[in-house]
């Protein structure tokens, strides 16, 4: 557990620099072309690359993070016990078959962009795009290595492990 939190949130934090970066492209990108009536077209997908490369990478890390979107309507008042049992059966019967189906499913697509060595269809575009499609699998590894956590962590929740107990107690003050 504590392998893929650490993992999960340096790189994490490592991708959030990526939306830094982002702005900075789109930014030289708006005035490159209004103001100087220049455009290239790999410069304008670098931005959308580094978009979808945050959402999936950084899927893992906002799931760690207790980011993602809730019912709160049930979840929010309920027992600690309550939630954990909510999070385990999330992790194991929706979030991981889930996962695991985009892999399986997404296995083949990479595959096929990799054995071609795929590159932008935009004439002037990026090369490389079959790296870009290999994100879809980092993403599927990363949240089921998170999901896997974050079932056990619950797990020694249900359990009574006294320091996840007081770990998950914390979290809900926050």
């Amino acid at each position: 557990m504590r392998f893929a939190d650490r993992l999960n949130d340096e790189i994490g934090r490592g991708i959030a620099w990526l939306t830094l970066a982002m702005v900075l492209v789109t930014f030289v990108v708006v005035i490159l072309r209004y103001v100087f009536a220049i455009g290239w077209v790999w410069l304008q997908e670098s931005y959308v690359w580094m978009h979808g490369i945050v959402f999936m990478v950084g899927a893992a890390y906002t799931l760690l993070h207790n980011g993602h979107v809730r019912v709160d309507i049930f979840y929010r008042p309920a027992s600690l016990r309550y939630k954990a049992t909510i999070d385990i059966l999330g992790s194991l019967l929706l979030l991981l078959p889930m996962v695991t189906l985009v892999f399986l499913v997404g296995f083949g697509y990479v595959a096929s962009s990799w054995s071609m060595l795929e590159e932008s269809r935009e004439a002037g575009g990026m090369p490389g795009l079959f790296l870009l499609k290999s994100v879809i699998l980092v993403f599927c590894v990363l949240t089921a290595i998170q999901g896997l956590s974050l079932a056990a962590r619950n797990l020694l929740v249900l359990r009574g492990h006294a320091a996840f107990v007081a770990e998950a107690e914390e979290a809900e003050k926050v």
